[in-house]
C-alpha cells in the first residue's frame, strides 16, 4: 500500500468483484453506475489507509453503523452503534428474491440469517445481515473516504447509567467522517401491523442517492444509520 503500483492493482481486483457480484443480477446502467462510485471511493479510501499513524496498525476495511446528529463530535449512545467486520452488501440479498429467502427459511447464500423483525437495507436495495451490536470500547482510525481521517474513542460502560460515549479527535464532526454513497437503514414491523416486510418494499425507490435518507417501507418503522469506515485499530502496545 505504500505505492501507486499496489493501489492500481486494489482497485482493479475490486473491480472484478462488483463485476462478478453484480453485473448479472442488474441492469447495465446501474451496475456501470455503481462500479464508477465504488471505483472513486476505493482511490480515496485506499488514499487514507496509505496515512496510518503512529500507534495504530492498519486493518482491512471494516464497517461501522452509527447513530447521531451529522453535525456532533460526540456523544454518549455507543451502545446504539454496531460493526458489520466484513463489507455486507455482496453478502445481501436482492429485494426481488425476498422470497427465494423466505422459501429458504430466512437463511441467505452467505449464510446468516434474516429475522423478520428486525431487518437492514443498503442503498441498492439489497437486504443486509445485521451488524454486531455494540462496538467495542477502544480507539479505531476511521474515515469517509472523503478528505477526513481521525480518531473514533469508543469508552467503557457507564458503571452508573451503561451508557457509552464516543468521541471523534480534531475536532471532526460526524458527517466528516460518513461514506456518503454507503445508506442504510434499519426496518421493524410497526407496532400492531404485520403487514411491514421486504415484500412491501419498492424497488423503484433503489438506488438511493449519495447522503440521502433511506426509504420508507410501508409498515414498517425506520432507522437510518451513517456508515464509517474502520482503517486502522490502536495497536497492543500503544493501548
Amino acid at each position: 500500500l505504500n505505492d501507486t503500483h499496489d493501489i492500481i492493482q486494489r482497485i482493479k481486483m475490486l473491480k472484478n468483484d462488483i463485476n462478478a457480484t453484480f453485473i448479472p443480477r442488474t441492469s447495465i446502467f446501474f451496475s456501470k453506475a455503481f462500479l464508477f462510485f465504488a471505483v472513486i471511493a476505493s482511490v480515496q479510501l485506499l488514499a487514507a489507509q496509505a496515512e496510518v499513524p503512529s500507534g495504530f496498525i492498519s486493518v482491512r476495511t471494516q464497517f461501522i453503523a452509527a447513530l447521531g446528529d451529522p453535525k456532533s463530535n460526540s456523544g454518549n449512545n455507543a451502545n446504539d452503534w454496531g460493526l458489520w467486520t466484513v463489507d455486507p452488501g455482496p453478502r445481501g440479498v436482492m429485494l426481488s428474491d425476498y422470497e427465494s429467502l423466505q422459501e429458504s427459511g430466512g437463511k441467505a447464500p452467505a449464510g446468516w440469517t434474516f429475522d423478520e423483525n428486525d431487518w437492514w437495507l443498503e442503498e441498492h436495495g439489497l437486504i443486509m445481515e445485521p451488524p454486531q451490536f455494540p462496538l467495542s470500547p477502544g480507539r479505531y482510525l476511521v474515515t469517509g473516504g472523503r478528505s477526513v481521517t481521525t480518531v473514533l474513542t469508543i469508552g467503557l460502560k457507564d458503571p452508573k447509567t451503561g451508557a457509552r460515549s464516543w468521541k471523534l479527535d480534531d475536532e471532526a464532526e460526524l458527517y466528516d467522517i460518513t461514506h456518503l454513497p454507503c445508506r442504510s437503514a434499519r426496518y421493524t414491523p410497526k407496532k400492531g401491523d404485520i403487514s411491514g416486510s421486504p415484500a412491501t418494499a419498492k424497488t423503484s425507490d433503489f438506488p438511493v442517492t449519495p447522503g440521502a435518507e433511506m426509504p420508507e417501507v410501508y409498515g414498517c418503522d425506520k432507522q437510518d444509520y451513517a456508515v464509517l469506515f474502520i482503517i486502522g485499530v490502536e495497536s497492543v502496545e500503544n493501548a
